[in-house]
């Protein structure tokens, strides 16, 4: 692991107000409802939950984009969201979050994806969810990809957010990866399986240790298997860097030569995971963009995923709060 210099870190974050990152993927809306449980139905044998507090805020995709901002850094949001109730919700969120909504289509024939949870004494009891995972239209394909064109010219960086929930068809995908390229602009996703192979190529690819094993259908465990399976990997998808999460383990980060790199988990306490690789990649490539070296980067975001995953809900980091997490556990030299 690097150590960052704290001249540096402060020159990056500076930095920030000049990049502007695209968000394309799931965009949803989280519900939380916190409340005490005291007593147990006497319909079933469940818990009653007395709600005491509700929040709503945009997610999957959209926390993303929310981490984007959070760092200083633009986000450029693009989504699709139903013509309901929770869709005014999503954009009513995002425009009090000072993100722009303009890059958002409306589809009346499908729903907004919704996960509602269901918390008592900081413990979840259920979670529900509502969603139509249908790729989208051809006529909404053609919509995204003209709006993207349209405005792609000046982004630093675009960022798949991949939840399986239908935006990002192989259409879209292959498109988008081609526009990057004869722009030269970066391409970085956080994937799921269902169109893994269309995103041969990309600049940095960041799955999950369980993605990665369902991509290579092999069970990993050790370091070794760790390495050989990012080498793998890289090959596979014609990768340039690749970075596995692997929890409470931390990362492994391999360049472009697939020599992996293994990064600690800094977290305390573990209290929710969700959300944690909406961290992850909007920190890394977010400090990327800013000037940050790819080692730089990772071990940054690494930290910042320390700090989401001690929270109960999904937040986006401070990085005022990133930058004393930073201090505190040696990751910074010099003054």
């Amino acid at each position: 692991m690097v150590k960052i210099k704290q001249a540096d870190l402060i020159k990056y974050q500076k930095n920030m107000k000049n990049v502007r990152i695209a968000v394309i993927g799931d965009v949803m809306l989280d519900i939380y409802y916190w409340g005490k449980t005291e007593r147990i139905s006497p319909e079933a044998p469940v818990p009653v939950v007395n709600i005491t507090d509700e929040e709503i805020k945009p997610g999957g995709a959209a926390n993303v984009a929310l981490n984007i901002k959070s760092l200083g850094a633009e986000p450029m949001m693009f989504g699709i969201i139903g013509s309901d109730l929770y869709g005014v919700h999503f954009v009513d969120n995002l425009t009090e979050n000072r993100i722009d909504v303009k890059y958002i289509l409306v589809d009346s024939k499908r729903p907004t994806t919704v996960k509602t949870r269901i918390l008592a004494s900081n413990q979840h009891v259920v979670r529900f969810d509502k969603e139509n995972s249908a790729d989208i239209s051809k006529k909404n394909e053609n919509k995204l990809l003209s709006l993207i064109e349209k405005n792609i010219d000046g982004v630093n960086a675009v960022i798949f957010e991949d939840y399986n929930k239908g935006l990002l068809t192989p259409r879209v995908i292959r498109s988008v990866i081609e526009m990057c390229r004869k722009r030269n602009i970066i391409t970085s996703v956080d994937p799921k399986i269902k169109n893994i192979l269309s995103y041969k190529g990309v600049t940095i690819f960041k799955p999950n240790l369980r993605e990665t094993e369902d991509i290579l259908k092999r069970k990993i465990k050790t370091e070794l298997e760790i390495e050989k399976a990012g080498a793998d990997l890289m090959e596979k998808l014609d990768l340039k860097k690749l970075v596995i999460t692997l929890s409470e383990r931390g990362m492994a980060v391999f360049n472009e030569n697939a020599i992996m790199d293994i990064i600690p988990a800094r977290s305390a306490k573990i209290a929710n995971v969700s959300g944690a690789g909406d961290t992850v990649i909007a920190t890394l490539v977010s400090f990327l963009c800013a000037g940050a070296t790819f080692n730089e980067a990772c071990t940054i975001a690494n930290y910042a995923a320390s700090i989401v995953v001690e929270d109960v809900s999904i937040i986006p980091v401070d990085p005022k709060v990133l930058s004393l997490r930073l201090s505190e556990s040696g990751g910074l030299i010099g003054k």
